[in-house]
């Protein structure tokens, strides 16, 4: 009994150490950054289900934190999720550390991703998140051992802006946008799947995607959750199903009625809360959940 509560014990100092301890993801500073800027918090904004949303913006530094899921209850699958923001700032609560506490009680862990925002001056809106996320997919792989996941098992997730993040990092793989630093760099950095919960900029016009995109049949599979009423956006959504589908890549799409954008995990009153429930029967279905 003793060494079982010893363990626990271990166990949450683990998790609480992983959590406050961010990782640096370019330790001799990120490409193309010549100048640090002055990090921001800011919770005066808007509130979701009565909570505010934590905005940070100004990052420079991006970094990467893991929050590992309980040892008895882990499946060794592993979301990097990146919040939304509109590439200007990351919504990191409501799109960030509530998730991955969450979806760490399902017995999955998650690596989250605080990306540089705002946009940098003539570079095209993602360029520079890419180039973090990609970072964080291949030390993450290059770690599994070390952190007890599997290495076949590593997803992106993304909510707005982050979710279009997270489809581009699911197109773009086969050359890191960045200069390799180290040997996390030989990593492959494909995700094994990829889940948009209100994508944000993939459409183009007459249900073409935009043209940074190039669906192929590498392409994971993918789970998408929109609402009808999150109108600007909608056609984001079931536009790059539609890209999908054609290629033959395996895609579960949850269209809800209402719900808006910007919801994250909490109760708003709408069915699409229960969004979480769905996206793990996707990955239970997957295989992603077996232990």
């Amino acid at each position: 009994m003793k060494k079982y509560f010893l363990l626990m014990f271990m166990t949450v100092i683990v998790t609480v150490m992983a959590q406050q301890n961010p990782i640096i993801l370019f330790p001799d500073g990120a490409p193309s950054e010549n100048a640090k800027l002055t990090e921001t918090e800011d919770l005066s904004g808007r509130k979701v289900a009565g909570c505010p949303v934590l905005r940070i913006s100004n990052v420079s530094q991006p970094t990467l934190t893991f929050y590992p899921a309980a040892t008895d209850n882990n499946t060794r699958t592993t979301i990097i999720v990146n919040p939304g923001g509109g590439y200007n700032i990351l919504a990191y609560n409501l799109e960030g550390t509530e998730i991955c506490k969450r979806f760490n009680s399902f017995g999955i862990n998650c690596v989250l991703v605080k990306y540089r925002v705002p946009r940098r001056e003539g570079l095209s809106k993602h360029a520079a998140p890419l180039q973090d996320l990609q970072r964080a997919i291949a030390y993450t792989r290059s770690h599994a051992a070390e952190w007890n996941i599997d290495a076949n098992k590593i997803g992106v997730m993304g909510f707005s802006a982050g979710a279009h993040l997270a489809a581009m990092a699911s197109n773009s793989f086969n050359n890191i946008s960045y200069p390799a630093i180290d040997k996390y760099d030989e990593s492959n950095v494909r995700p094994d799947f990829c889940m948009l919960i209100y994508p944000a900029y993939l459409n183009g016009e007459n249900f073409m995607l935009t043209p940074e995109l190039t669906v192929t049949d590498k392409t994971p599979p993918t789970f998408i959750i929109q609402t009808q009423d999150d109108h600007k956006l909608l056609d984001s959504s079931i536009f790059y199903y539609y890209a999908l589908k054609e290629t033959r890549v395996p895609v579960t799409m949850h269209l809800y009625p209402s719900g808006g954008h910007g919801y994250g995990l909490r109760n708003t009153g709408d069915l699409v809360n229960e969004w979480p429930y769905r996206a793990l029967s996707w990955l239970s279905d997957m295989g992603m959940l077996d232990k």
